[in-house]
This record gives structure tokens, C-alpha cells and sequence, in this order.
């Protein structure tokens, strides 16, 4: 499927072959703007109120005066109404500042087929590499401005450090601090498993709140796992039963090796699919 979709918030959908963005838009110019990613599967969106919530904490971070969860949610029902249920959607909600001068902020969503090299990677898992974030795990908790934990439009340097690892094999990145402790991915969270539980990074070291791993956690007794959050090493990670990279749209990848050092799931991965279902 090749169907491309954009709607505007007060104007509905619009050709996605015109520009949207005028030149001075702060979103182009400064970066400053939030977004959000949904899977859109059996033509709904999913875990929309999850997402809206987190949109609505990083406007209010930003002290940006972004849409109602309302008008969010009349915009997702146009822009998914029809959207063919056997296929999977890539739908970015995207809000940014608006014009240099001063105005109404910009509030748009897309809607593509999911990539295939994100489905390859659900299906298959992704060979990792480990990059310095730069930053004491603690700093963004207590330095505000670095906008831990905001879902901003600013992904020059996660694009950067993935540019870098693909140049040498790996197919993503999980950000250490310099301290040693394992973040996130730049566009997923980290995930692990030792024995029966379940475990990923707490969010005051000024990761994202992930919303699968939220969805995820809280399913995961059900199916006969414990949960946990914690601060980790690259060398747990290693001793691990199983390493995922989550998100919305990719699931669960399964990290097939760590700085070339290969690893298994210990039959894992298929359980946690079954959970967020997502095969």
C-alpha cells in the first residue's frame, strides 16, 4: 500500500503533495515543536488516549498552546476513517510553534504505510550498538531545559547517531550516559528480561515515558511475567535473557547483538508479541 494522508487541524485532510509548513515556522527554523507516533492497526489507533496524554505533558513542558485532547482525537477520526483494516499505519500527530512573528501554532497529522524496514525489524530484531548520550544519567531531572522526557521534533542528533551506526552495520543505538547507565534508543525504549521479569529504565534519568512499555508493563502479570524498573549497565544488558528495543509502531524488536556481541531472547520475544499483539 502506497496511500500517503494529511489532515490539518480546522481544515481536515488536504493534498499531501502540497506544503503545509510556511518558511518561517518555528517547527523549521528552531525545531521547536512535540510530536507523537501511533500504530494504526485494524483501522483504529492504538493506545491514542495514552498518546495524547503524553502530547498534552510535552506541550505543557514546552509551554506550547497546543490542541485539546478533543480536537486531537475529532483529527485522528478523519485522517483514519477508511484506512483499509488489514493494513497497518505510521501516524504522526505533530504541533509546532507556529510562525516566527508570532500566531497560531501549526497542528497537523500523517498518515503512511508502516516502513519496511520498521516491520523487518519487529519480525527479525535489530543489531545494536552502544553510543555515549554525553550527559550524567541525573542532569535532565535537574536541568528542566534539556526537556528530558519531551517528545519534541528536534531529532537532528538521534538521526545523526543512527546515520552513524547503519555507516558500521548496526541497525539502531542505545544511548549510555557517561556515568555507564543504559538510557534509551533515539526512537525506542529499552527493555529486558531476567528470568521472569520484565524490566526497563526509570524515567528521572529524563528517558521518554514510553507509552508500549507502559501498555506493556501493565499486561505483562497477566501472562505470567513479573515487572520492575531499574538502572542498568551495558554489561546487564549482556547478561540478560533478552534485550527489546520498544515502540509504538516497531513493537517488539528483539536486540540481536550489543556492540557486535551477539545474544538470544531465551524464547521470549514471541511471548511478549502475544502481549502487545504485535506478530
Amino acid at each position: 500500500m502506497t496511500e500517503r494522508r494529511v489532515a490539518v487541524l480546522g481544515t481536515g485532510l488536504v493534498d499531501p503533495d502540497v506544503p503545509l509548513l510556511r518558511a518561517d515556522d518555528l517547527g523549521v527554523l528552531r525545531g521547536d515543536g512535540i510530536f507523537e507516533t501511533l500504530l494504526v492497526r485494524d483501522g483504529q489507533p492504538w493506545l491514542l488516549d495514552a498518546h495524547l496524554a503524553r502530547l498534552a505533558r510535552s506541550a505543557a513542558r514546552m509551554d506550547l498552546p497546543a490542541p485539546s485532547a478533543a480536537a486531537w482525537q475529532d483529527l485522528v477520526a478523519t485522517i483514519v476513517a477508511g484506512w483499509p483494516a488489514a493494513d497497518e499505519g505510521l501516524l504522526r500527530l505533530v504541533c509546532t510553534r507556529g510562525p516566527e512573528e508570532g500566531g497560531t501554532p501549526t497542528a497537523y497529522a500523517a498518515l503512511v504505510a508502516v516502513p519496511a524496514e520498521v516491520m523487518r525489524q519487529r519480525r527479525a530484531g535489530a543489531h545494536v550498538v552502544t553510543r555515549s548520550l554525553g550527559l550524567p544519567a541525573q542532569v535532565r531531572r535537574d536541568a528542566p531545559w534539556l526537556l528530558g522526557g519531551v517528545k519534541t521534533i528536534s531529532y537532528a542528533v538521534a538521526m545523526a547517531v543512527l546515520r552513524d551506526a547503519r555507516r558500521r552495520g548496526a541497525d539502531d543505538v542505545i544511548w549510555i550516559s557517561v556515568d555507564g547507565e543504559v538510557l534509551e534508543g533515539p526512537t525506542a525504549s529499552v527493555v529486558w528480561a531476567e528470568e521472569a521479569t520484565l524490566y526497563t529504565v526509570p524515567v528521572d534519568t529524563g528517558i521518554l515515558d514510553g507509552t508500549t512499555v507502559a501498555h506493556l508493563m501493565a499486561e505483562a502479570p497477566d501472562h505470567g511475567f513479573e515487572v520492575g524498573v531499574r538502572r542498568t549497565t551495558v554489561a546487564d544488558l549482556h547478561g540478560a535473557d533478552a534485550v527489546w528495543l520498544l515502540s509504538s509502531v516497531r513493537g517488539a524488536a528483539s536486540v540481536l547483538s550489543i556492540d557486535s556481541r551477539e545474544r538470544g531472547d531465551a524464547g521470549l520475544t514471541s511471548r511478549v508479541r502475544t502481549i502487545l499483539g504485535l506478530c
